[in-house]
């Protein structure tokens, strides 16, 4: 799913979203059931995610209020991805901690997806590899608010 090819990758989205809606039933590979389950979760993407023409070359820009709906749900894999590793070790017990506090895991992914955003653009913007240990930092400091 993962590469360096933006419309590849949005085309899976498309593809996943088109298996759950198709009339028959389709077996869906354990990622694609990951990615199913949290557009399941956005209904506000629901209606993009239906029509590929009219979104697969779109551009989402930050300045013009226009979040990117395929970065969103790919942060929510990414921590999906290091919740099932334990890398870094100690995200299970951060996102367990803010499950519970927010009475939601989806709540607490948000949250942490901050922390995530913040250290891959610290690593892009220094040329450098991401800071795990910056990250893990930034994670414990969500757990420490409001106790």
């Amino acid at each position: 799913m993962f590469g360096q090819d933006r419309n590849q990758m949005r085309q899976y989205f498309f593809n996943v979203w088109s298996k759950v809606n198709s009339t028959g039933p389709q077996a869906l590979e354990p990622l694609e059931q990951l990615v199913a389950a949290i557009i399941e979760q956005h209904p506000e993407y629901h209606t993009m995610l239906a029509t590929p023409d009219s979104t697969l070359e779109q551009e989402f820009q930050p300045e013009t209020g226009h979040s990117n709906p395929f970065l969103h749900l790919g942060m929510h894999i990414a921590i999906h991805e290091q919740l099932g590793s334990r890398r870094p070790p100690g995200i299970n017990d951060i996102w367990s901690e803010l499950s519970k506090r927010h009475n939601s895991a989806h709540e607490a992914e948000h949250l942490m997806m901050e922390c995530l955003a913040e250290m891959l653009w610290q690593a892009q913007r220094n040329s450098q590899e991401p800071d795990q240990q910056a990250y893990l930092e930034q994670l414990k400091k969500l757990t420490s608010k409001n106790k």
